[in-house]
C-alpha cells in the first residue's frame, strides 16, 4: 500500500475529482461501453486535465525576461510556464541538491511499471526535448535549456532526423523506404561506419553522441546505426525502439507500394512517416498515458473532439515540461539481458546486444523487469553525474519558479509543511537540512520529484498533473490532426489513403506493432504495465 501523506493541502476539489475517478471502476467500464458517452467523457476529462493550468500561448519565452515579438513568434526557444522568479537564485549549492537524487544502496522499484515503460519514455520524448548541444569549444559544458534543436510537434525525429540533410541521408531513395540491412533474417538500420570504423560519406549529416569517445573502440563504432537522433545509439532501450519503428515505416511504405503502384518514392515515403506519426500519437494516448495515469477510466485517441478547445493551438514547448521529463530514476542499477544482469555502463553503445539477441526477445526482456521508482534518492550514479547536476544548474540558470509557485499554477494549494510533500522520512529529512527548513525555499525541479507517487500511478501529483497539461496539448495539435487535415474523408485518405487510416484504427499497442514486424511466429511480451500489478 502507498504511504499515508498529509494531504490536508491537496486541495477539496482536486482530492474529489482523484476519488472518483480511481473508484467505481465497473461504472467508469459502462461509460466505456457507449461510444457516443464515451467520447463525450473523453472530451471532458481530457479538457480537463489540459486545464487545470493557463492555457498556451504563454507570454514569456526563454529568449527575454520581456514578451516581445520575436518571444512571440520565435519557437526555437522554448516557451516559459511561469516567468523567472524574481531575487537572487536560491542559496543551496547546486551539487548539494543534486545529491537529493542520488540513490541510496538498492533501486526503489515502481509498483506499477517495466523498464518497457522507462525505455519508451525516453525514446519517446527525445523526439522534441532536444536542448541545443553544447559546443565542445565553449564555455559551457552543459546543453542550453534556452533552445530547442528539433520541432516542438511529435514528428519521430528520433527515426527520421532532425534536419532535411540527415532524413536524404536515411532514405533508400526507392519505395518509400529507409535504409536497411538484415542481420540473421532481421532488419536493422543501415550501419553508419564502415569495416575500419569510418563514417561512411553516405551518412556525413548523421551524427552521434559520444563518436569521439569511440575512438579506441572499432567493434563499437562498427555496430553503430545510422539514426535521426545523435543519442539513437547511446543504449539498448533507445536503439530497439527506433529499430521497430524502422521496421514500420518500411512495412507501411511496401503496403503503400502494393495499394498505389503509380506513387512516387517521395509521395510513398511522406505518406508512410504520416501514417507512423498519427500511429504513434494514438499509441502514446490510449497505452502510454493510460499507464501513467491511476484512472479508471481509460483515454481515447479521438482528435476531433478538441478543436475548439480554448488550448488547441500550435505546440511549443515549455522549458518546464523540459526538465519535468528526467525520469532516470526509473532506470534500475542492473538491466536484465538475456539472463545476465547488467550494468548500465554495459548497455550504453551495445548494439551488438541487440542484434545478437533479437529485438522480441529483447522487448520481452524489458516487459519482465521492474523500472524504478519516478523520485529522490533513486537515480544510479551513472546518470546522476550526467543528469542530475546540469539539471539543477539549467533550471537555475533560467530562474525558475519555486516548487509552491508551480502548485500554485497548477490548481493545487501550496504546501506548507513538508509532511505535505512526502511520506518517506528521508526524503522529509534531506529537504529540510538542504532547504534550511523552509519548504517555502524548495526549487521546481527537486520538488516535483519529492512528492509521494500517486496510488496506482507512476507519477507524483504535480509532475503527473504538468505532464497531462503539456502531454494532451501537444499530442492533440500535431499538425496531421488538424481540422483540414483529418476532418473529412476525401481530405484524410488524400494525406494517409484508405489503407493507411485502416492501419491507424486498427492497431491499439505497442505488442501489435512489434509481433507484425518480426520473423516467425514466435510471440513475446511486451507490456508497459508489471505483469500481476493491480490497482489498491
Amino acid at each position: 500500500m502507498t504511504p499515508n501523506r498529509d494531504t490536508t493541502e491537496d486541495g477539496t476539489r482536486n482530492k474529489v475529482e482523484f476519488w472518483l475517478l480511481t473508484h467505481g471502476a465497473p461504472a467508469w467500464r459502462w461509460v466505456q461501453s457507449r461510444p457516443k458517452l464515451e467520447r463525450f467523457v473523453n472530451a471532458k476529462l481530457i479538457d480537463s486535465a489540459v486545464s487545470k493550468a493557463p492555457a498556451r500561448p504563454y507570454r514569456l519565452s526563454t529568449l527575454a525576461p520581456y514578451a516581445s515579438w520575436s518571444s512571440l513568434t520565435d519557437r526555437t526557444y522554448n516557451s516559459r510556464q511561469l516567468p523567472p522568479a524574481p531575487g537572487p537564485p536560491p542559496a543551496p549549492d547546486p551539487v548539494t541538491v543534486a545529491s537529493l537524487f542520488l540513490r541510496e544502496g538498492e533501486t526503489a522499484t515502481c509498483p506499477k511499471s517495466t523498464v518497457l515503460f522507462a525505455y519508451f519514455a525516453q525514446w519517446f520524448t527525445d523526439g522534441f526535448l532536444r536542448s541545443k548541444r553544447p559546443d565542445p569549444d565553449g564555455p559551457s559544458k552543459f546543453r542550453d535549456l534556452t533552445r530547442n534543436q528539433s520541432n516542438p510537434d511529435v514528428d519521430l525525429t528520433q527515426l527520421y532526423g532532425v534536419t532535411q540533410a540527415m532524413s536524404t541521408q536515411l532514405r533508400a531513395r526507392h519505395g518509400g523506404l529507409l535504409k536497411s540491412i538484415e542481420i540473421d533474417g532481421e532488419e536493422f538500420p543501415a550501419l553508419l561506419c564502415d569495416d575500419g570504423g569510418e563514417r561512411k560519406p553516405e551518412f556525413s549529416a548523421i551524427e552521434v553522441l559520444g563518436f569521439g569517445h569511440l575512438d579506441d573502440d572499432v567493434e563499437a563504432r562498427r555496430a553503430l546505426f545510422a539514426m535521426g537522433s545523435d543519442a539513437g545509439n547511446s543504449h539498448i532501450g533507445y536503439a530497439m525502439i527506433n529499430v521497430l519503428f524502422l521496421r514500420e515505416h518500411n512495412r507501411l511504405a511496401r503496403g503503400l507500394s502494393l495499394e498505389h503502384p503509380s506513387w512516387d518514392d517521395d509521395r510513398l515515403f511522406e505518406t508512410a512517416r504520416s501514417i507512423l506519426t498519427v500511429l504513434l500519437i494514438k499509441l502514446t494516448i490510449e497505452e502510454y498515458i493510460n499507464h501513467i495515469a491511476p484512472y479508471a477510466f481509460q483515454f481515447r485517441f479521438e482528435p476531433e473532439s478538441f478543436w475548439k478547445a480554448q488550448w488547441y493551438r500550435p505546440n511549443w514547448v515549455a522549458v518546464e515540461f523540459n526538465l519535468l521529463y528526467r525520469w532516470h530514476s526509473l532506470i534500475p542499477s542492473r538491466l536484465r539481458v538475456d539472463g545476465q544482469d547488467l550494468t548500465i555502463e554495459q548497455t550504453v553503445f551495445a548494439n551488438r546486444l541487440l542484434t545478437a539477441r533479437g529485438l522480441g526477445p529483447l522487448f520481452e526482456d524489458a516487459s519482465n523487469q521492474r523500472a524504478g521508482k519516478v523520485g529522490l534518492l533513486n537515480t544510479d550514479k551513472w546518470f546522476h553525474e550526467r543528469t542530475s547536476i546540469p539539471s539543477i544548474h539549467q533550471s537555475r540558470s533560467l530562474k525558475l519558479g519555486s516548487y509552491n509557485d508551480y502548485r500554485d499554477d497548477c490548481s493545487y494549494p501550496r504546501v506548507k509543511r513538508f509532511e505535505q510533500i512526502s511520506s518517506d522520512p528521508r526524503v522529509i529529512e534531506r529537504l529540510r537540512k538542504v532547504y534550511d527548513d523552509d519548504v517555502d525555499a524548495i526549487e521546481f525541479y527537486a520538488g516535483i520529484f519529492a512528492e509521494d507517487s500517486r496510488p496506482n500511478s507512476v507519477l507524483p501529483s504535480l509532475l503527473g498533473r504538468m505532464v497531462g497539461v503539456h502531454a494532451f496539448s501537444q499530442l492533440m495539435t500535431n499538425p496531421l490532426l488538424a481540422p483540414s487535415v483529418w476532418k473529412k474523408a476525401g481530405d484524410r485518405e488524400d494525406t494517409f489513403s484508405a489503407w493507411g487510416l485502416r492501419e491507424i484504427e486498427t492497431t491499439g499497442s505497442l505488442s501489435q506493432l512489434l509481433h507484425r514486424n518480426l520473423p516467425g511466429s514466435d510471440r513475446y511480451s511486451v507490456r508497459l504495465t508489471r505483469e500481476g500489478w493491480r490497482p489498491e
